[in-house]
């Protein structure tokens, strides 16, 4: 079923143990709310996972084998007492579940999951930086991103895009990293890790005042040395193909082309689809299969392809499949044949283009990365070429699928 074009090499890492982290179920809202299973349960995941397999795609990838982060590792984003304290209540059964931070719950052995998701993330940085594989993708769960230095949240333990870039940094000798996170809640956590760190970018496109509230405002742009390394791109609810290709044409792209990473890391979430329960965007498959195609060129201009998507967010159990696998067929270079039966409707929404209220929010954006290119100028760094760089990435990105205007509703 599965058909190759240029084929990339991808690794594809998971672990039949990473469907069985449990996050309880959802009551206690109110005695008149029946208790219903949670938003974060497997089926997402296990249905991407079953769509990769049956379309013939599994078949095209190398598979890689995740392993437990130790606490040593963990320790480079989080704090020893904080990684003791999910250990210790992680090894309490007299409870069902246990909570870790707002809305991070976990079950009895969730110590072990949690550490098996981290060091899946840490297991395929290793494999794409040693050149075992070009790219790779790691469906790990539980997710990673809202997760802080001491308290997890938003459905995350340890911070698994966090401690993969530290990983790149540390052990593996590199320079300089870049963290790309797409889903619709905005990464605090990972901001939050690196926000001073002039050595990671860190871009952000998420849903305006989404969860958590108050976090990944424009003006959010790094603390100290890591001032413009910093890059939100907050987009206000109902945001479709126009908003998200135009925050990507402008701010993403160019920011990565100015700060040259020696390793691109993405936060993968598909809950900015239109049908997601958690999200209100308007995104289809073909916009996540844009948005992977598009880092998969950069990442070709500018660090030798080296790309590693981590699997964050994405709550509708018919949709993430489609959304995922589209993104993984960027990444590899093959293309199954599947149809995304949606894809009809949710082209004929209106408002998919660029609106005025969403021009704003990029242009605000467009900003910080005008002063990240002067950093990087001003320091020596990863900005000299950036115009030609840019063009690069710009023109791999046409040769490979083609740009089609996209007109608002």
């Amino acid at each position: 079923m599965a058909t190759e074009t240029t084929t990339q090499q991808t690794g594809y890492l998971h672990h039949e143990l990473y469907f069985w982290h449990n996050a309880g179920h959802l009551q206690s809202f109110s005695k008149s709310i029946e208790p219903w299973r949670h938003w974060e349960n497997p089926e997402t995941k296990r249905r991407f996972h079953n769509l990769v397999a049956v379309s013939g795609l599994m078949d095209k990838l190398v598979h890689l084998k995740p392993r437990p982060a130790t606490e040593e590792e963990l320790a480079r984003i989080h704090s020893l007492d904080y990684i003791r304290r999910v250990r210790t209540m992680s090894e309490d059964d007299s409870k069902g579940h246990h909570t870790c931070g707002d809305v991070a719950t976990f079950a009895p052995g969730g110590y072990e999951l949690a550490r098996l998701s981290a060091g899946g993330a840490l297991a395929a940085v290793e494999a794409v930086v040693a050149g075992s594989v070009r790219n790779a993708y790691a469906l790990v769960r539980p997710p990673g991103h809202h997760a802080e230095r001491d308290e997890g949240m938003g459905f995350c333990v340890f911070n698994n895009v966090a401690l993969a870039a530290a990983h790149a940094l540390g052990p593996l000798g590199l320079a300089r990293v870049a963290i790309v996170d797409f889903d619709v809640h905005h990464g605090n956590g990972t901001q939050h890790a690196f926000e001073a760190d002039p050595r990671v970018l860190f871009i952000s496109l998420h849903q305006d005042s989404n969860y958590p509230l108050g976090s990944g405002a424009v003006t959010e742009t790094g603390v100290g040395p890591g001032e413009a390394t910093t890059i939100n791109v907050p987009l206000p609810p109902g945001s479709g193909s126009g908003a998200y290709r135009a925050a990507f044409t402008r701010v993403v792209l160019p920011a990565l082309s100015a700060f040259r990473p020696q390793l691109l890391l993405v936060s993968a979430g598909y809950d900015a689809s239109y049908m997601d329960m958690l999200g209100a965007m308007i995104l289809s498959s073909e916009d996540f299969r844009w948005m992977m195609g598009s880092l998969v060129s950069a990442s070709a201009a500018l660090c030798g392809g080296r790309l590693v998507a981590l699997h964050e967010g994405g709550y509708s159990e018919l949709y993430v499949p489609f959304c995922g696998l589209a993104a993984l067929e960027e990444m590899s270079g093959v293309r199954t044949g599947v149809q995304d039966p949606w894809l009809e409707e949710v082209s004929r929404w209106g408002y998919q283009g660029l609106q005025a209220h969403q021009e704003a929010v990029v242009a605000a954006a467009e900003g910080v990365v005008a002063a990240l290119r002067e950093k990087m100028e001003r320091e020596g760094g990863g900005a000299a070429g950036e115009e030609e760089e840019g063009g690069k990435v710009a023109g791999k990105r046409k040769a490979r699928e083609g740009e089609e205007e996209v007109k608002g509703g």
